[in-house]
């Protein structure tokens, strides 16, 4: 069930309603949003809820027998234990392993099993040896890489006794399969969502409207410019030849707005629903083409996943701790891991790598880039930040040719045509500047004035016009296409 298709409105509209009659009752309020979420998920294929109650359930366990054990550590021994308690340690460092193996384990089996058997067979191919590998050609379900990092970031934090483990399934059971951010995220942390899903929650007006303006809003990005270039990416790399390098260069240009506007879209539509219900779900998106560099753009871009690959990888591989080319290594390391997480496909290795090595890059050149900016004159900084914004945007572009990228050997001739064959592609570009338009200019103002949502404290009759503009944009672009389309990430 895509949130940009009439039958989610209905849905939405029938789960948010008796919402709102429950109130009262904060068990009952929670007892239907698990049964919404569950037939949310269910839309899709219902043979995949037992991948999510076995997660939910082991991590639920794991989690509870943890701070059970970490509980008596703490307490002492507790009377009538028997001899074992003196291994607890290690016990719940098995515990947490169980909790690990499993959800990477169904994670592996569906994701990546058939890339890694293919790849192997590949290679032992290309040295002389043949292997016809049996692939499980099993379909992907939906969301698990999203709601997979959220439960395993549940069980590590309470084994390091970050949080308390929770008590109550029915409670846990809603911050796993949370609809609204269920598929494709942003990845919640329990310590910030669980108490939420616990707490009392009435009905508030400025909420309401809030969410209401953030769904709007998201509906526009994804059903009018994300899905009005959609056709302008896919032909430039669905082509059978590789087009002269303008078009190349507009393709991307043009995927770099369609990524955007597809993945923030849906995370201001997820945003939007949990808030009219009383949620606050985490900023995922903080205007990331507006980065300096990678660093900066790491920490816009994707926010739920690369604050959970720092936190949960990169730190616990030693961070910058442990001197500079350790840290570089880490860096690496953390990126391919994250280009891997994308999906089974050596582009998105390859794009790992490519983030890796910029961040690595920027490391080893900040101390002279900081020395450079305190001896630059005040009045030269404005323009120079301003080039160096466009000056990384290109860099983020060549990571999105990598990126969407229909196979490895694509991106060299890709490459070879924007510096060989580079053409005026007008008709392309005109599209381009048609739907990057609006964008663009709420995104200027977002940035000039350092608030997202600076559009919900102007004058009425602005807001008016503004909203009157995307509900135009919505009827007479969006909703009058022939079938809704999916969402980048849900392939994720």
């Amino acid at each position: 069930m895509l949130f940009n298709t009439f039958s989610f409105a209905v849905f939405f509209v029938a789960v948010y309603l008796l919402y709102v009659m429950l109130m009262g009752s904060l068990v009952l309020q929670n007892l239907l949003l698990l049964a919404a979420s569950y037939f949310f998920y269910g839309w899709w294929d219902w043979r995949f809820l037992g991948l999510i109650l076995l997660s939910t359930v082991i991590d639920f366990l794991c989690g509870r027998e943890i701070d059970r054990r970490k509980t008596e550590e703490v307490s002492g021994e507790p009377e009538g234990a028997s001899n074992a308690f003196a291994h607890s340690p290690r016990k719940r460092r098995g515990l947490l392993a169980v909790s690990i193996v499993a959800n990477l384990g169904i994670l592996g089996f569906f994701k990546y099993f058939d890339f890694f058997a293919g790849s192997c067979a590949e290679m032992l191919g290309a040295v002389g040896f043949s292997l016809q590998p049996r692939l499980l050609e099993v379909i992907l379900p939906v969301g698990i890489s999203f709601y997979t990092f959220q439960t395993l970031s549940y069980t590590i934090d309470v084994y390091r006794g970050q949080i308390r483990a929770h008590t109550r399934i029915l409670d846990f059971a809603v911050f796993v399969a949370f609809f609204p951010q269920l598929v494709a995220g942003p990845i919640l942390r329990a310590r910030e969502f669980l108490p939420q899903v616990c707490r009392r929650r009435r009905f508030n007006l400025e909420q309401a409207y809030e969410g209401g303006y953030l769904v709007f809003w998201g509906l526009f990005k994804k059903m009018v410019i994300a899905d009005g270039l959609a056709g302008l990416v896919d032909g430039v790399f669905g082509a059978e030849v590789t087009p002269h390098g303008g078009a190349v260069l507009v393709g991307v240009y043009a995927f770099a707005v369609q990524i955007y506007c597809d993945f923030s879209g849906y995370t201001d539509i997820a945003r939007g629903v949990a808030k009219m219900m009383g949620f606050e779900i985490p900023l995922n998106f903080n205007l990331p083409y507006f980065a300096r560099n990678p660093a900066e753009f790491w920490r816009r871009w994707h926010i739920s996943l690369s604050s959970w690959l720092r936190d949960y990888l990169y730190i616990p591989l030693g961070g910058n701790r442990k001197g500079p080319r350790r840290t570089c290594i880490n860096l690496a390391l953390t990126m391919v891991l994250g280009g891997l997480w994308h999906g089974a496909a050596w582009t998105f290795v390859l794009w790992g790598v490519y983030q890796g090595a910029l961040l690595v890059v920027h490391k080893a050149l900040k101390p002279w880039l900081d020395r450079a900016d305190r001896w630059m004159p005040s009045r030269w900084k404005p323009l120079v930040g301003w080039l160096t914004i466009g000056l990384f945007f290109q860099f983020t572009c060549l990571g999105w040719l990598i990126f969407r990228a229909e196979s490895v050997q694509q991106i060299p001739d890709m490459l070879w045509a924007i510096f060989t064959s580079l053409a005026l592609y007008g008709s392309g570009a005109t599209i381009l500047a048609v739907y990057a338009l609006p964008l663009l200019l709420m995104q200027w103002f977002q940035y000039v004035k350092s608030d997202l949502n600076f559009l919900l404290r102007w004058p009425a009759p602005v807001r008016g016009l503004a909203y009157c503009t995307m509900f135009y944009g919505l009827v007479v672009i969006g909703v009058l296409r022939n079938d809704a389309q999916s969402f980048i990430y849900f392939q994720f």
